[in-house]
């Protein structure tokens, strides 16, 4: 691990043959093969893509106004499908009608574009962030840490938009660091294909009254939903609320996504409380504690300095995740970011306990096998606390970075 001192000093990749170019050469080459072995496997159709595909075609079919309705969902997926997958799509309007093009071309070869997008998007993160994440040192290290994260491969094979969410995540983050609160909102704004996290994170940023990023923010999305209003009409509108409230209600149903294979507090607690809880006491509980967990952080990050900022980031990166009410294993990518901000800062933490934490933590995340043994058991709801653990640490940090600073400040003024 770095020391303080390197926490800000991180370089880019230099063009030129080293490590890092021939490292990202390599990770390109194994990142295409896998997805184009992908596309030709006989699984493809078991993919996450096959939802949005099938929504894709109907809003290119002219069924925008019924895209929610879960009979015509189901009749145009056996339609298109030998072995479908059980899920619904259950993304935003808007995500259906851009993709909508794509639906005139057969499920494989969209497939294939689409994965092969994602990887592009995943190598120009790792290009881009390098210049922002000093640890570790090596560029060959670096890259590595990328390919062992499993919910990157994850949402790459299942063809997910969380690989975008990352970059969502990646770009706000940029923008923030360069004092561009209006520009890092129209970036958090994009995200909104995973409003379930996204909005939590714009929740902190409202208790922070970051006005600026907050107006970038309500652009982004204001254009998103005339796009969706425009697809779908207010027929498709009013029935994706309704199939919204369907899910939120039935947390047990596995077509929908059942709670237990969900990693945040609404998982967690209908795992623990779901035998003994209605779904709308289920509800309130969740919308209470995410609301304190996500004003917790709020309130630490008010009273942090520029100097925490980084670790302040990841925390709400944590919490945003672990705050959204539907949450699968791909959906850890945008993690990554935080676990690189978190790692970077770790051996200036003076509390033993806390870069413990941290390090346990960051080990578990890290460790691929874990994430398939608990979407095998149906436990992933046991990545709860793991993830709560990390937020609360990570802030702890970034406390002891503010009390680095002040010691710091009174010497000089000392001398």
């Amino acid at each position: 691990m770095p020391n303080s001192s390197d926490f800000n000093r991180a370089h880019g990749f230099v063009a030129a043959l080293n490590d890092g170019t021939l490292g990202l050469l390599a990770a390109a080459i194994l990142l295409v093969s896998a997805v184009v072995w992908s596309a030709h496997g006989p699984n493809v159709e078991k993919t996450d893509f096959s939802l949005t595909y099938v929504g894709a075609k109907l809003v290119h079919e002219g069924f925008g106004h019924q895209l929610y309705d879960i009979g015509l969902q189901k009749e145009a997926r056996d339609s298109l499908f030998r072995h479908p997958s059980p899920l619904f799509f259950e993304h935003p309007p808007f995500e259906a009608v851009l993709l909508a093009p794509l639906a005139h071309y057969p499920f494989r070869r969209v497939y294939l574009l689409w994965a092969l997008f994602n990887v592009a998007v995943c190598l120009l993160l790792m290009i881009i962030l390098r210049s922002y994440l000093p640890w570790p040192r090596e560029d060959l290290g670096y890259i590595a840490f990328w390919l062992l994260f499993a919910p990157l491969g994850i949402a790459i094979y299942q063809g997910q938009s969380s690989v975008i969410l990352l970059a969502v995540y990646a770009l706000a983050f940029i923008e923030l660091e360069r004092a561009r609160e209006f520009r890092a909102g129209i970036a958090l704004g994009c995200g909104l294909l995973k409003f379930q996290f996204v909005l939590p994170f714009a929740l902190i940023f409202l208790c922070l009254r970051k006005w600026r990023l907050l107006c970038g923010f309500a652009t982004t999305a204001t254009i998103l939903g005339v796009l969706s209003l425009i697809g779908v009409g207010w027929q498709g509108m009013t029935g994706y609320a309704r199939f919204l409230l369907t899910i939120g209600n039935n947390p047990e149903n596995i077509s929908y996504g059942s709670g237990v294979d969900m990693p945040t507090v609404h998982g967690f607690v209908y795992a623990i409380l779901g035998h003994w809880l209605s779904s709308s006491e289920l509800t309130v509980v969740v919308g209470f504690l995410s609301l304190l967990l996500l004003g917790w952080v709020a309130r630490r990050w008010q009273t942090q300095e520029k100097s925490s900022f980084k670790l302040m980031f990841a925390a709400s990166i944590a919490a945003s995740l672990v705050a959204g009410w539907h949450m699968f294993s791909h959906d850890f990518s945008p993690l990554l970011l935080a676990m690189f901000l978190a790692a970077a800062h770790l051996s200036s933490v003076r509390s033993p306990s806390v870069r413990a934490t941290i390090s346990a933590t960051l080990l578990i995340f890290w460790t691929f096998p874990i994430y398939f043994l608990c979407v095998a058991g149906h436990c992933l709801f046991l990545m709860c606390p793991i993830l709560l653990l990390f937020m609360y640490a990570t802030v702890r940090a970034a406390q002891h970075a503010i009390e680095v600073s002040a010691a710091l400040s009174r010497y000089v003024e000392a001398e």
